[in-house]
């Protein structure tokens, strides 16, 4: 087997080489997490609750050093990896705060000697294919409440960030996991592809359209669970009477952070014309204020590209907007030195004729488009194939909540972006996914329903 390359973004460097799979050990570990499934389901939850906080404790134990390798291999600042590992150990507390109630046996009926109840079985064997924008945030929101439920969970992290899969496996199977219930697997999109080969019962995937898409081609046919959180390209319309300050602080937070590397970036900004001009002066001091450099400085904000190939996207993206034009306000090209560096870039005077406001860009880059009002704003949100997330900026609730609730998203935010909580649910609309993950819902997502008919004799 080859194995895989790990560079860091940030300077190009070989960082580590480690031992990766193939088809033919994908499947053996399948078969392992199969055979294993059932003697990890059968204890009471208390059980699989108990090793999910050793889990949570082992992190806590090895939070700068986890953080560490996150930054190394991603590029994402060192800040960002901290606080993305700090907030993963509140959702580990709602999982385990909450699998129980949950995923309870309910009694629906029971009369005249006839009993019926609607039980929560485990799907069996899970397949989680994960991202390596938030590794720890987006694999938790999957192995995590799938485990806890009973399940065997076959681990696949993202290529670029294996490192810190590893870790993860680590420090499950030291908190009393065993090894052949949480099996990770090492590759790129060979080892993808061996894993949807598999006898599984779900498959969990987080990253782009185009591979969502093959995948559900894929299982298709076999009519596997399938759960997909695919791209976005969220919008957010500023209404006149917003304090344009607050706003473009928080929406110049809500595109560049992560160096604009999520899915519920902000990637489309509308604002009313009435106030265009002083808001995209105030976002351009906001992003102009944004220190990029070295990921493991703690004052840096903006890091490195990930992937190479996205430097690609955002050329062609910005050249496309330039052409048709789109005002440069700042940045626009591709930073010197060694590494993947981008520029944080802002556009005005942009239009859905550009890749920019249609397609996604998963970096800094942003467009602000100037709007006569409410309807036009509205038009312009829902004119998108994506539909995660859209928020609204305005001190005015009740015409935050008229406009939000025409909004075709899965998540909607009321004068904030960008923002997750493991309380509700994390969904999508058209070529952003199917499925969920998080809140109760994303608890009860890994196990089937069993209708239970009790007739006393």
């Amino acid at each position: 087997m080859k194995p895989l390359a790990v560079h860091n973004p940030a300077t190009g460097a070989l960082i580590a080489e480690l031992p990766a799979d193939d088809a033919l050990s994908v499947a053996a570990k399948a078969r392992q997490a199969r055979a294993a499934q059932p003697g990890w389901a059968r204890p009471p939850l208390a059980e699989r609750r108990a090793c999910i906080e050793r889990f949570r404790a082992g992190i806590v134990a090895e939070l700068e050093a986890l953080a560490a390798i996150m930054t190394r291999e991603t590029g994402k600042p060192i800040s960002m990896s901290r606080h993305e590992l700090k907030g993963l150990l509140g959702r580990i507390d709602f999982f385990v705060a909450e699998a129980e109630a949950a995923t309870a046996t309910r009694t629906v009926f029971n009369e005249g000697g006839m009993l019926e109840q609607i039980e929560h079985a485990p799907l069996g064997v899970v397949g989680n294919i994960s991202a390596w924008n938030y590794p720890w945030f987006v694999g938790g929101n999957v192995f995590i409440p799938a485990l806890l439920t009973g399940n065997a969970v076959l681990y696949k992290p993202s290529e670029f960030a294996a490192m810190t899969g590893l870790a993860i496996a680590r420090l499950l199977h030291a908190a009393g996991v065993p090894t052949e219930v949480f099996v990770p697997l090492v590759g790129g999109g060979e080892v993808g592809a061996a894993l949807l080969a598999q006898d599984i019962d779900g498959l969990f995937f987080t990253g782009s359209h185009a591979t969502g898409v093959k995948i559900a081609q894929a299982l298709g046919p076999r009519l596997v669970k399938l759960q997909l959180e695919l791209g976005g390209k969220d919008p957010s319309y500023v209404c006149e009477d917003a304090d344009v300050q607050k706003a473009a602080e928080s929406l110049a937070d809500g595109a560049m952070y992560n160096t604009g590397q999520s899915c519920c970036s902000v990637e489309r900004i509308y604002v009313h014309e009435s106030i265009h001009d002083a808001f995209a002066n105030a976002f351009v001091a906001a992003v102009s204020a944004f220190k990029v450099g070295d990921p493991m400085r703690d004052d840096t904000y903006i890091g490195a590209i990930t992937r190479a190939a996205q430097l690609d996207v955002l050329d062609a993206q910005v050249a496309d907007a330039r052409a048709k034009g789109a005002a440069l306000l700042m940045g626009g090209h591709r930073l010197p030195g060694p590494g993947n560096w981008y520029a944080p870039t802002v556009f005005s005077n942009v239009s859905h004729t550009m890749e920019l406001m249609r397609e996604e860009s998963f970096g800094p880059l942003i467009g602000i488009q100037k709007v006569s009002g409410d309807e036009e704003a509205l038009r312009l949100m829902n004119d998108s194939r994506y539909g995660l997330t859209a928020g609204v900026f305005t001190p005015d609730e009740a015409r935050a909540r008229q406009l939000l609730a025409r909004v075709n998203t899965g998540s909607v935010y009321w004068n904030c972006c960008d923002r997750v909580s493991p309380r509700l649910p994390w969904s999508g609309v058209g070529d952003s996914g199917l499925g969920l993950t998080l809140s109760i819902y994303g608890i009860q997502t890994f196990t089937r329903l069993k209708a239970w008919h009790l007739r006393q004799a």
